[in-house]
């Protein structure tokens, strides 16, 4: 019983020191903010950029237009894709914009928004692929121009063939965002970072972190599975 006594009594004296003393429950409630103000932006970024970087590819693969454009978006995804998320964050705060005095949000958002869009670009490439052929040719056939017919008839299709992928994609975005702190941005785990710096104890600090992104990622997945849901009752 004195074991279990002492293990409450532990408990408690953590939670107080990891949330009560000095108000720490505030450092993560704006590194919360933070983190999901980067994840939102970031990945609204991502999907404009990779849908672009999609239509202009489907387009090449499909009519032979957009040679050049095809060639500098194949480009954007080898070096986006191959190389690490931490140094494309760390050349974009230390040397883009190393000479100007700039907030660290906006650089993160740009960061993983690039690097989002890459990935994003590749899902929506094989929704729109995805789609038999005959489909356009169909649209085609009834007056509608390719442009017309991608967005009339092509992407509703590929929207939803593509959309557990791209929330996955979303997931994985917002547990990038974890790195921001190498540029000295204050999010969820720079949050716990300071506080375990604090208290000198990495259990609690930590541990609540990663419980605040599974909760996150669960609600995120509930989502998910929501617009799935509806999706289908619509195809009904």
């Amino acid at each position: 019983m004195e074991f279990f006594q002492n293990l409450a009594a532990d408990f408690v004296n953590q939670f107080e020191m990891t949330f009560i003393t000095e108000q720490r429950y505030m450092l993560f409630l704006n590194g919360l903010k933070t983190t999901l103000l980067i994840t939102l932006a970031a990945a609204m970024l991502g999907i404009v950029l990779g849908f672009c970087i999609a239509y202009v590819r489907t387009t090449h693969d499909r009519t032979g237009k957009l040679g050049f454009l095809n060639l500098l978006c194949k480009l954007y995804l080898t070096v986006i894709r191959g190389t690490p998320t931490m140094i494309q964050l760390l050349i974009m705060y230390f040397i883009i914009f190393g000479s100007v005095k700039i907030d660290k949000v906006p650089v993160a958002i740009l960061a993983f928004g690039i690097n989002s869009g890459a990935y994003v670009a590749e899902i929506f490439r094989s929704g729109i692929m995805s789609i038999s052929p005959g489909q356009m040719e169909a649209a085609r056939s009834l007056g509608l121009n390719y442009t017309q017919a991608t967005w009339k008839v092509i992407l509703p299709q590929a929207v939803k063939n593509v959309l557990p992928a791209l929330g996955n994609e979303m997931i994985v975005l917002l547990k990038e965002t974890s790195i921001s702190g190498y540029i000295a941005l204050q999010d969820l785990t720079k949050a716990g970072d300071i506080v375990r710096s604090r208290t000198y104890s990495p259990f609690f600090p930590y541990i609540s972190v990663a419980l605040i992104y599974l909760v996150i990622v669960m609600l995120m997945e509930r989502l998910l599975n929501i617009m799935e849901g509806r999706l289908a009752q619509s195809d009904r």
